[in-house]
């Protein structure tokens, strides 16, 4: 398997595979592959890599600006991420998430924050700041780890895009 950041002939290959990977996930909005796209277009990805298993990409991972109320700035946050069900559980998306965040720091970034598993993400050094909130889920599945700086403390915007319906 082979880690490399997006390339323009992925467009496709990557809007099939993040369409597959939450087909059947309940508490998705099945929306992720436009929220990808918008990003794309935007201008936003800001890291997007991809995992290669025999020529095939078969993972993807974005990474994109964030906002927080209190000023703090080069955030990012973690999503969408996804595998192709087959190859789920395999390390895959370990791989990318521990690839966007080594290249997150490269930047430079203050941080990054994830609406997900609290115990997946916290392998990677993802933790609950109880004064860092995104509104709306359950505050135990958003989760934050800080490279530099100070902590942050102020409710987090994702991009426009996040709000892509098609």
């Amino acid at each position: 398997m082979r880690i490399r950041p997006e390339a323009p002939g992925d467009v496709e290959a990557i809007a099939g595979l993040v369409e597959r990977a939450f087909a059947g996930e309940p508490h998705s909005s099945h929306t992720e592959r436009f929220i990808v796209r918008a990003l794309r277009e935007a201008g936003a990805l800001s890291v997007s890599l991809v995992a290669e298993h025999e020529q095939n990409i078969v993972g993807h991972v974005a990474y994109s600006q964030v906002a927080i109320s209190d000023g703090s700035s080069n955030w990012y946050g973690l999503g969408p991420l996804a595998v192709e069900p087959a190859f789920q559980r395999q390390g895959i998306g370990s791989h990318l998430v521990r690839s966007g965040l080594v290249q997150l720091q490269a930047i430079q970034a203050a941080g990054c924050v994830v609406l997900g598993d609290p115990q997946y993400y916290a392998r990677f050094g993802f933790q609950r700041i109880r004064d860092l909130v995104y509104p709306g889920p359950p505050p135990e599945y958003f989760l934050a780890r800080v490279f530099a700086g100070a902590v942050p403390q102020g409710q987090v915007s994702y991009h426009e895009a996040f709000a892509s319906e098609a």
